[in-house]
């Protein structure tokens, strides 16, 4: 079974995109993974996200076993240019193309149906994810009221420090002198 991704309109020249894809096509899916990051070029990063997101793709969706998938196609092709323009000399403009990529990344099966989820396996796990969210954020709904509570037995946020309420108790006190000559108690 394949499994498709696809990223649209990515910042990136074709070109500089194609010398990654190259390194990874026809791997599977943990060493393409490792060959990503080692790879210092400015398209690893999208590639990566884009090949993590066929991943988990193939997972949820069609409860492909991680370890069964590997790169089956990967194409790269030009998007929309973007249009700029560059001072030149004697008052002309001279033509700037600012590329842009699209990818798309196909996963398949290294054989066929090996290790693949059922229907109902893939449900039950996806009502547990579902249970596990809905608890999470009970507790977090708990805490958020806890804290109002807290908030508002507690002193306000805009009371003012006892620092201040010491400098105000001294100025009460005396005048400009012995504000000036006053010894600070530790």
């Amino acid at each position: 079974m394949r499994v498709n991704a696809k990223l649209n309109k990515i910042r990136i020249a074709p070109r500089k995109i194609k010398l990654v894809t190259d390194f990874i096509e026809g791997l599977d899916v943990a060493d393409a993974l490792n060959q990503l990051e080692a790879t210092v070029k400015a398209g690893v990063q999208p590639i990566e996200k884009l090949l993590l997101s066929a991943i988990s793709n193939g997972e949820n969706n069609f409860g492909i076993d991680r370890d069964n998938m590997y790169v089956y196609k990967i194409t790269v092709g030009a998007g929309p240019a973007l249009k700029r323009w560059m001072p030149k000399a004697f008052g002309r403009a001279g033509r700037i193309l600012k590329r842009t990529s699209q990818i798309e990344l196909i996963l398949e099966e290294r054989v066929e149906g090996k290790g693949r989820k059922t229907k109902e396996q893939m449900e039950k796990e996806k009502k547990a994810r579902e249970t596990k969210k809905k608890k999470i954020e009970k507790e977090a709904e708990e805490k958020r009221a806890e804290e109002k509570k807290e908030e508002k037995k507690g002193e306000p946020a805009f009371e003012k420090t006892t620092e201040s309420k010491e400098i105000k108790k001294a100025e009460k006190k005396g005048g400009l002198t012995s504000r000036i000559f006053r010894r600070k108690s530790m």
